[in-house]
């Protein structure tokens, strides 16, 4: 049996404490994400069961229960489509959670169950699904439906048409019924999700590094002691003095038993070095200071009525050390809405302004070059005969002319698109010539693409009005007069040809082709209009960051057109190469065009956008964006934000269909990279070409990545975003990364990344249900790294050091001790001390530290961004910074123990009677000079000073006092142990006793004053220089957030100097303002601004 020096109340009941605590917090967040959860599966839904539709709850939903699902209702299972409430069994589907596109998907049922409307006539349905097998790939599902009606079975194939994914939403359509034949954990989307493991910041995996070397302190400390202890008993006299004779079992003992024993002793006496209360203070910091974000008024959207919210309070200190922002575009970067801006018609450049277009160049009616409005020729009476005109390539000589070509150019827009229209309100539409008589919320559109809708809209305003079509008729108001066009073949869009087209036949019976696309698609494929005009414009456009479009037309003879017909059937039914028959016969029919112009769309970004992109590139941050639209979308929106400049050399991995090819193009870029030392890169790498690279040739991308400036990824399925942030995550150099996104095919990087968070916008809840941090905007990013970020580090980093550092303070002089009392394991502590150490006396004072410390103003922090690079790479919790604080720990210890020992130890007289100081009241002295020296080394740290901190940090050093007052002289009636009768209360009844206190403490904190004066005057840290200038002109004062009044005195002159010195200022004194021309926010509204703040009295 060990004889242990402390009792099992002492040793344990901190380690009780902390795991209660712990329990606790870590309970309330389960609870939280329980109830989110619940909000997902406890959604209600409608079956059909006999008969008739039951209501139910989402995650009852089974394998082959039929649900109906009404307009702009999310799907709550796969599903394939049985019917809807149109004839053709088709419903329009967005899949913006899903693979960030806000595009209009059109599914079709089978014909045999496309009929089946009703639930009484779906009730009657007997039908056999049969599909592979749950696969993550959101464009893949083979499966077929074998039906049976009338004792006939009839199969039909389906595909990804006739899959309904989880989490997309029905758009454009009442109602439709659909068979779950995925739930659960089996839909394509739950498949997307990366399996959540639990994270771990930077400043834990340092934590537990600094533990084990305590660890080894604490070892090798109770090994010294054992030995030491045998060796000074290897003595007669010491090893059984005659006041301490050994009992005949303890003689006859085995040494090796009783070393082990001893040594396990040493251990229960030295254990208190680890600090086990740091793992409760942390947690209890963690937990209270994540309310600071969600209170933060900066980060609330009004518009939304959305505040920040905090999921994983674990990771707040993580948020001041992101090295890489991973993010998606759309909806995060984007507000999901596009803009007409500008086009240019046969060479001329025009733009919209309050509804009309305006002419920036001389047109044939002005040769002035001002701008000019297209006035209403009402005067021109003919105009709608265009359409029944017999040649549309007349070259304009009058005004007449110029109407027809733009109102030709606006019959193109209104044409050549996949818009869907879901209610027809044409009573005074378009009334008027290209003026805004046009009012959008009339018609409703749909548009296969953002561009196509905001194209046809524009189009409207302008007296195009696409009115909608009835099977092969598109009908269009032209000026007020209803046309009809019959559409022939629509020729899809393809990464490869890069346009669509259209064609169709006129009212008059010609046969047109309307082709829409990218220039560099379109323009060599052009024979007329004004071609080089055109390209000055379309560079002028993406100059400005617009997404551009082309627009020619080709007008078809009889026999062409017979010919192309031919050709397209023939291609269109091949059993094989039908893609390369198909492509043919395209290039075949886009050839020989007649060039109209151009447009540009804008995509408009979320407000502040670009300066938030260009703050975290200040801060060293380095921005990947990763997406799953287009190439040219992603370049083009990457453009706009600044995440690629003008002046950036822009490399691209595209479309490489093997290995070798992947492998060429990637040294063929980094030769490019190694040649050119001046130029910024930034890189754009597609899916496919993705994951070869990450296949093969990981290395070669990382090092070509490493030398870009900016990355844009596009065309990503969500598990190959995830893979991008893993490759980067697992590199030699371990950065900390943040993805950042919106709908649920972020789900998977905002888990893989170190920081996940989500926004909360217009793709549903999935992303912000899924990350740490939930905020509504991503300007908001700016202020959660640069101020709360750097705040949450700072102060988590001093408050390990400086637990690591007092408890080093109070176990040191117990190993001391034990050179004077023969290693016999005695306490130099009341057991009361021991225990309360951590839990009363020093544990408020750095718990306050750590939710309201700033060291820096807000202000300053978000507007020098640089500062940020400071506290990069765990700068605060380095192992020169850990060394530091343990030496200081250990120096401090030294002097309370020797010190104490030096001044009273052999002195006898100071006590009034003549009686000599004893064992426990040189513990006490020790304890009590301890107690103050730690509290004010935490007060010599604080910069920002509230009443709260003023209260713990005097009313800890006060408590002390009072209880052990209390505790000596009151309660000791009741106590087993009468060891601390009155002792206290003696000791500070001696003079000698209160000089050594205040002796010690004043050498301690010399010795770390004189390093701060010596560091920030010699070499002083960015953020240093911060607290001590002026940052610019609307700040009046220093950033310490001192001010002071002019007749100081020179005692004043001398505390300013110091209050300099140490950085460190009370807010009661404390005058700021701030500019309008704050980049970022004009008013702090912050709860962390506890000040009121004007210029004036600086």
């Amino acid at each position: 049996m060990i004889d242990t020096p402390t009792s099992p109340v002492t040793s344990g009941l901190p380690l009780f404490f902390v795991i209660t605590v712990t329990a606790i917090k870590q309970g309330y967040e389960d609870w939280l994400r329980h109830i989110s959860d619940n909000e997902v599966n406890g959604a209600p839904v409608y079956v059909v069961r006999s008969g008739g539709l039951v209501t139910t709850r989402s995650k009852n939903i089974r394998v082959g229960d039929i649900v109906r699902v009404a307009k702009n209702e999310i799907f709550p299972a796969d599903l394939v489509l049985l019917s809807s409430d149109r004839l053709d069994g088709s419903c329009h589907v967005t899949t913006a959670s899903l693979d960030g596109e806000t595009n209009l998907k059109t599914h079709v049922a089978v014909p045999e169950t496309a009929v089946l409307q009703t639930v009484a006539n779906l009730d009657t349905l007997i039908a056999v699904v049969e599909c592979q097998q749950p696969e993550a790939d959101l464009y893949r599902f083979m499966g077929r439906m074998t039906i049976t009606q009338q004792m006939e079975e009839i199969v039909r194939p389906l595909g990804p048409e006739s899959l309904l994914l989880r989490g997309a939403r029905l758009k454009n359509t009442k109602e439709i019924f659909g068979v779950a034949v995925y739930t659960g954990m089996e839909t394509k989307m739950a498949l997307n999700y990366k399996s959540k493991s639990q994270k771990r910041s930077a400043v834990e995996k340092s934590m537990n590094t600094f533990l084990i070397i305590y660890l080894i302190i604490l070892i090798s400390e109770a090994i010294i002691s054992t030995i030491l202890k045998y060796t000074w008993q290897a003595e007669e006299k010491w090893d059984e003095p005659w006041y301490n004779q050994k009992t005949e079992h303890q003689r006859n003992s085995s040494k090796i038993l009783k070393f082990i024993s001893d040594f396990l002793a040493f251990l229960v006496l030295y254990n208190f070095i680890i600090p086990i209360s740091l793992y409760v203070t942390v947690e209890l910091q963690k937990f209270l200071g994540s309310f600071f974000i969600g209170w933060d008024l900066d980060l609330y959207h009004e518009e939304s009525d959305e505040k920040a919210q905090v999921n994983t309070s674990d990771l707040n200190e993580e948020l001041g050390q992101v090295e890489y922002v991973f993010t998606d575009k759309t909806g995060t970067l984007t507000e999901n809405e596009m803009q007409f801006r500008e086009c240019s018609i046969n060479g001329t450049k025009y733009q919209e302004i309050n509804g009309r277009l305006v002419s920036e160049g001389p047109t044939p009616d002005s040769s002035e070059g001002n701008l000019s409005y297209l006035t209403s020729l009402s005067h021109v009476n003919n105009l709608s005969h265009l359409a029944a005109g017999s040649s549309f390539r007349t070259s304009p000589e009058n005004g007449t002319e110029l109407m027809k070509e733009h109102d030709l150019f606006f019959k193109a827009v209104s044409l050549c698109h996949t818009v869907q229209i879901s209610s027809v309100q044409t009573d005074s539409i378009g009334d008027g010539p290209w003026q805004s008589s046009f009012a959008p919320a009339q018609l409703e559109y749909y548009a296969s693409s953002p561009d196509e809708k905001a194209l046809v809209e524009a189009a409207a305003r302008f007296g195009i009005v696409f009115v909608g079509n009835s099977g092969e008729i598109m009908e269009v108001k032209t000026l007020g007069k209803l046309e009809r066009y019959k559409l022939l073949h629509i020729l899809e869009f393809d990464p490869d040809r890069r346009r669509m087209s259209v064609i169709v036949q006129a009212p008059s019976g010609e046969k047109l082709l309307f082709v829409k696309g990218a220039e560099s698609s379109i323009l060599p494929e052009c024979i007329g209009g004004e071609i080089e005009k055109t390209k000055i414009h379309v560079d002028e456009f993406a100059l400005k960051g617009l997404r551009t479009l082309c627009m020619a037309y080709r007008q078809f003879t009889s026999k062409e057109y017979e010919e192309i017909n031919r050709r397209l059937f023939e291609a269109r039914t091949a059993l094989q190469q039908r893609e390369e028959k198909l492509a043919g016969v395209f290039q075949f029919i886009e050839k020989d065009l007649i060039l109209l112009g151009a447009t540009a769309v804008e995509d408009k970004l979320q407000d502040k956008v670009r300066e938030t992109i260009e703050a975290l590139r200040m801060a060293g941050i380095k921005v990947w964006v990763l997406t799953g639209d287009k190439h040219e979308t992603a370049v083009s929106v990457s453009l706009s934000c600044g995440h690629f400049h003008r002046t950036m050399n822009i490399l691209e991995l595209l479309n490489q269909k093997s290995d070798s090819e992947c492998a060429e193009k990637l040294g063929q870029l980094a030769r490019r990279i190694r040649e050119d030392h001046v130029i910024q890169h930034g890189l754009v790498v597609d899916g496919t070409s993705l994951s070869l690279a990450l296949r093969e040739h990981e290395k070669l991308f990382m090092d070509v990545c490493r030398h870009c400036s900016a990355v844009m990824c596009c065309r990503m399925a969500p598990l190959q975003k995830a893979k991008v942030i893993r490759l980067i995550k697992i590199s030699p150099e371990k950065p900390i990364t943040l993805a950042i996104g919106d709908g649920a095919n972020d789900v998977s990087m905002i888990q893989e990344a170190h920081v996940g968070i989500g926004i909360m916008g217009k793709e549903g809840r999935q992303a912000a249900r899924n990350s740490d941090y939930a905020i509504a905007r991503f300007k908001f990013l700016s202020k959660l790294l640069f101020v709360h970020g750097h705040f949450y580090y700072i102060r988590i980093a001093t408050l390990v050091q400086y637990f690591f550092y007092k408890n080093v303070c109070f176990i040191t002089p117990q190993f001391l001790y034990q050179f004077y009392c023969l290693f016999s394991q005695q306490t130099l502590y009341d057991s009361v001390y021991l225990t309360l150490y951590n839990i009363c006396f020093t544990s408020l004072p750095i718990l306050i530290y750590s939710l309201l410390e700033q060291h820096i103003d807000p202000h300053v922090l978000q507007n020098k961004p640089t500062l940020y690079r400071d506290i990069s790479k765990n700068r605060q919790l380095s192992m020169k910074t850990f060394l530091y604080w343990t030496t200081l720990g250990f120096s401090h210890a030294f002097i309370f123990f020797f010190g104490s020992y030096f001044l009273i130890g052999k002195d006898t007289s100071l006590l009034g009677n003549g009686q000599m100081f004893g064992n426990w009241t040189f513990g006490t002295l020790v304890f009590t000079v301890m107690v103050i020296t730690v509290t004010a080394k935490m007060a010599l740290e604080t910069h920002f000073w509230t009443w709260i901190n003023h209260l713990v940090t005097w009313g800890s050093i006060l408590f002390y006092f009072v209880f052990s007052l209390f505790y000596g002289g009151i309660l000791w009636p009741f106590l087993s142990s009468q060891n601390m009768y009155f002792v206290f209360i003696q000791l500070l009844s001696s003079g000698s006793a209160w000089f050594a206190i205040i002796l010690m403490v004043f050498t301690c904190l010399f010795l770390d004053i004189v390093k701060k004066v010596f560091d920030r005057q010699f070499h002083p840290t960015n953020i240093e220089k911060a607290q001590l200038t002026e940052t610019n002109s609307s700040i009046k004062c220093l950033d310490s957030m001192c001010c002071f009044s002019e007749g100081e005195t020179a005692c004043a002159s001398v505390g300013r100097m110091l209050e300099r010195v140490i950085g460190r200022c009370s807010p009661s004194h404390v005058s700021r303002s701030w500019s309008a021309s704050d980049p970022f926010y004009t008013n702090d509204r912050s709860i962390l601004t506890l000040s009121t703040m004007d210029s004036s009295t600086c």
